[in-house]
């Protein structure tokens, strides 16, 4: 398989022969990994639980990790899932690209659509099943948010959303969503959102989009997906703890799938991060943090705050030379937006991750700020 090389990976070799200016302390902006400590009661419970290392742990999760997963979606959504409409897995990264593998297997010349730019599983999956890929470019001129036409979407099997967007911060209203929901059903695709980002709103709280399928009668979920992770929500990526939850008859055949994978979560992980998806407070805390960091970006930059992520797409004139810029002299790291696209989208925008505490947060926009100049 020719897999396309990582975006930090491409970042280290574009400034691998640039020596950063001393003056300033390095700082990075790229990656989407919150900076913030995991909250206390989770690694108490990680600890309490060590003990039960020395037994091997369900494929399909333990009681106590779906109960908080179910209990996270009724309260944060309002939704009454079973058992059999959610799975736990090792957080979502493996799930994107394993899951494609399982639904595409028997699937001659498969195809597959999914934003453009993106994030690079998507393409390790479509790679993995030699699916054809349709992209559906998030531009400006259509405010960042993907299409397909009738063609297309008839051409379908697979379809992946991604809202609150990574990397644009762009979001598909319900309205937007119950049309996917109605789309999946007449041309008969499977529809999955990426909803990792779904807690991080800065103003209300956001539908899943399992809200919009019930929402157009489809209360079996048919064809309709999502996958969460409490990586983001609760600065907990070390956890590797989330789900993929909706079609129960795909979720069926899925399951026994994944005992062949291997890829269960130690009983440990899945006791902290039980508690984790049942609690909302923490999540609320580390929101406000990102609130105040888009706060500061509003007063250096002059951005208007997206409505969820911690990301900047921050447009430049030229991303590669403002990359190399920020670095040389100002010790700062960010990503170009070409890294994350293909086909030319991304161009002229960096992507910025606000995920430190206030303090650096300030000083690495101000040098942003610096270089822009």
């Amino acid at each position: 398989m020719n897999f396309e090389t990582y975006p930090f990976e491409k970042l280290n070799n574009l400034l691998k022969e640039i020596r950063p200016n001393s003056d300033y302390t390095e700082l990075s902006l790229t990656i989407g990994e919150p900076q913030f400590k995991t909250p206390q009661f989770i690694l108490d419970e990680l600890c309490n639980s060590s003990y039960l290392l020395n037994k091997y742990p369900k494929t399909s999760g333990e009681a106590v990790l779906r109960d908080g997963m179910l209990s996270y979606l009724k309260s944060r959504f309002n939704l009454e899932l079973n058992n059999q409409q959610i799975i736990p897995t090792f957080g979502t990264r493996e799930v994107l690209f394993n899951f494609p593998q399982f639904l595409l297997h028997d699937i001659e010349n498969s195809v597959m659509a999914y934003p453009n730019p993106f994030y690079q599983i998507y393409e390790g999956s479509a790679k993995a099943t030699r699916s054809e890929v349709i992209y559906m470019n998030l531009t400006k001129d259509n405010d960042f948010q993907p299409t397909l036409s009738e063609k297309d979407l008839a051409r379908c099997n697979f379809v992946i959303l991604n809202t609150p967007n990574n990397p644009t911060s762009s979001v598909i209203l319900i309205e937007e969503l119950k049309k996917w929901v109605q789309l999946a059903l007449k041309y008969d695709f499977v529809l999955l959102n990426d909803e990792c980002y779904i807690d991080l709103y800065l103003d209300k709280p956001l539908p899943s989009l399992l809200n919009a399928s019930i929402e157009v009668g489809n209360n079996d979920f048919k064809n309709i997906l999502v996958i969460n992770s409490i990586s983001k929500r609760s600065s907990a990526p070390g956890l590797r703890s989330g789900f993929i939850a909706g079609d129960s008859e795909i979720l069926r055949e899925y399951m026994t799938y994944r005992t062949y994978v291997g890829c269960a979560s130690p009983l440990p992980l899945q006791y902290a991060s039980a508690v984790a998806w049942e609690d909302q407070t923490h999540v609320d805390e580390f929101r406000a943090k990102y609130i105040k960091n888009f706060e500061i970006a509003k007063e250096i930059l002059g951005i208007t705050p997206p409505e969820a992520t911690f990301y900047i797409w921050l447009k430049v004139d030229n991303e590669i030379e403002f990359t190399k810029l920020l670095y040389r002299e100002y010790n700062l790291k960010v990503i170009p937006g070409s890294f994350l696209g293909r086909e030319g989208q991304g161009e002229g925008f960096v992507r910025l991750a606000l995920v430190y505490e206030e303090e650096k947060t300030r000083e690495a926009l101000e040098r942003i700020k610096l270089a822009l100049k």
